[in-house]
């Protein structure tokens, strides 16, 4: 054999096996390291627009969580005031309830005593009349004795 005519038919069949590969196994290699490539390259963009939309997520639930702890130090402050005002109110009911009973207590206080004045004067004025009416009997003077005991009355 010659190394011209092998070398001639190496380099027509090389040359053959380089075209089929250019026209048939090239194209969809390159297909699909294209397709690949963006598909990698999309992967990544969407890992970084997750990252940077985690990232904004994590910064508004930090600012949610920021406002829902001031507006619940807000409600407590707020439940604060109103217990002490509730407490207040309270004494101050409780006060004027006391005073009511008290003034009540009082006022009945004062009407058993002068009750009790008035069940003495009679009882009082029983006994003078039934005194003076022993003195009248011993004594005939009954007129000085009635002037007498009706200024006694009239005391009580």
């Amino acid at each position: 054999m010659n190394i011209n005519a092998t070398l001639i038919a190496q380099l027509i069949m090389f040359l053959l096996f380089v075209w089929f590969c250019m026209k048939f196994v090239w194209p969809p290699v390159v297909n699909a390291l294209a397709s690949r490539q963006k598909h990698i390259a999309d992967g990544l963009a969407a890992a970084q627009e997750g990252r940077s939309s985690l990232e904004v997520a994590a910064k508004k639930v930090n600012e949610e969580l920021q406002v829902a702890k001031q507006k619940a130090t807000e409600i407590i402050v707020q439940a604060e005031k109103r217990a002490s005002q509730i407490v207040d109110e309270a004494k101050g009911n409780a006060k004027t309830e006391g005073d009511r009973i008290l003034a009540s207590a009082k006022a009945e206080i004062d009407q058993e005593v002068n009750r009790a004045k008035e069940g003495l004067r009679a009882q009082v004025s029983a006994l003078a009349v039934a005194g003076a009416e022993k003195i009248l009997r011993k004594e005939i003077d009954a007129k000085a004795h009635s002037d007498m005991l009706s200024k006694l009355a009239a005391e009580l």
